[in-house]
């Protein structure tokens, strides 16, 4: 009988550690919008925002892989406690800093976002990491991978919904203490799993000390670069359709439309790669799910209204999360054994600078050219991104070994 996600969740420890880490990663939804509007209140200024913002979500995403080595070099017990202590202990302080007007000058409020953006734990590469160890099997691990991506695409849409209900009832400031308090249950309850527990540091080779760094993004370049492909289309997607709801008189209460259908179709596209019994392997899917992507964006330049967009873009979100669950497969599968954490924080990391790459090139294509063809651009980006990936595949050595399915076993610490 063919692994299903009830078996996936019915693995040992699975259901726990699984929720811990969720539990955890609800602060990533929380805390950036909650800063936000605590900063934009408490200081009148959209640029002093601006600028805590853009510190806090840089050393929070170019930092991910430096922490996720800690984790690897120390294992997630050693690595993760200090860390998510000193991650809540500034959460703390950002709440006191920005709860009210003057309460600290925007240098201090500056410094104290970027140093708690340092030091966010990465939860999400940690728990893809020990995934490998609950779900060795191939099938399993491929489904426990897609029931990942969907539940994190489900706590992106939550986390905001809930700061919507914070602010109606208390200073915005509120949600960034909400934040910190599920970051310390969650990382806790991780820790504390008897899967977690077990986990040993890999003893890192000779390479490791030579540069490790570059040694683990050489093996993962392939998914690192359709990550960034995905990231660019996201980003760019997110400002494009505002313009596009703008442009045809529905304003930007009507982009709510077009991007909620780009979230549905990632969750039923990921459930359905999870639960597909593939013929062709991983590193064939991975090319063919960033150009779908990339395809459907293109197409969405020949929108003519606000549902024919929200219909395209349904199709574009089916390829996102299947497109993203194949990524990190194939990168914990191409990892060195000491780097499995770091290969996933790789991929994590591609993503988040993709989409503000696209969001920032889409600003500027925005001012000068009609909001279609700036979709037609972003969608032939992405064409492009996936025809290198292709070109990529037939490299020798590029490839991890495929089994059972085509998805690489995972490597087991």
């Amino acid at each position: 009988m063919p692994a299903s996600y009830a078996h996936v969740l019915r693995l040992p420890h699975a259901r726990t550690t699984f929720a811990a880490a969720l539990l955890g990663r609800l602060s990533y939804g929380i805390v950036p919008l909650s800063l936000m509007l605590a900063v934009t209140r408490t200081s009148g200024s959209y640029t002093v925002a601006g600028a805590v913002m853009a510190l806090f979500s840089a050393t929070s995403v170019f930092l991910s892989p430096a922490r996720a080595a800690l984790i690897d070099r120390h294992g997630p017990r050693r690595a993760l406690v200090p860390m998510t202590a000193a991650y809540a202990g500034l959460l703390g302080l950002l709440t006191a800093v920005v709860w009210r007007p003057g309460a600290a000058p925007p240098l201090v409020v500056c410094a104290v976002a970027a140093a708690a953006g340092a030091c966010t734990p990465p939860l999400g590469p940690a728990m893809r990491a020990v995934w490998g160890r609950i779900a060795p099997d191939p099938d399993l691990l491929r489904r426990a991978y897609s029931l990942d991506a969907v539940a994190e695409e489900l706590l992106f849409v939550t986390g905001p919904l809930l700061v919507g209900l914070l602010v109606a009832l208390a200073p915005p400031a509120v949600g960034i203490a909400v934040g910190a308090v599920l970051i310390t249950a969650g990382a806790a309850g991780f820790v504390l799993s008897p899967v977690v527990r077990s986990v040993r540091p890999e003893r890192a080779g000779a390479k490791e000390h030579e540069g490790g760094r570059g040694r683990v993004l050489r093996a993962v370049r392939r998914p690192v670069l359709a990550a960034l492909g995905v990231g660019l289309a996201l980003g760019a997607v997110d400002l494009l359709v505002v313009a596009f709801a703008e442009g045809h008189g529905s304003g930007g209460g009507g982009a709510a439309w077009p991007l909620a259908a780009l979230s549905a179709g990632s969750a039923v596209g990921g459930l359905l790669n999870g639960a597909v019994s593939w013929r062709t392997s991983a590193g064939v899917r991975l090319p063919l799910l960033t150009a779908g992507l990339g395809l459907a964006v293109l197409l969405a330049g020949l929108a003519t209204g606000l549902g024919t967009l929200t219909t395209v873009m349904a199709a574009a979100g089916f390829f996102v999360a299947p497109a993203l669950t194949t990524a990190y497969l194939l990168a914990d599968a191409a990892a060195p054994a000491d780097a499995r954490v770091r290969a996933g924080a790789w991929v994590n990391t591609a993503v988040n600078a993709g989409s503000t790459a696209g969001t920032a090139g889409a600003g500027v294509l925005a001012g000068l050219l009609p909001t279609g063809w700036c979709l037609a651009a972003t969608g032939a980006a992405t064409l492009l991104v996936a025809g290198t990936v292709a070109r990529g595949a037939t490299r020798r050595g590029d490839a991890p070994r495929p089994v059972g399915d085509g998805v690489p076993v995972a490597k087991t610490s």
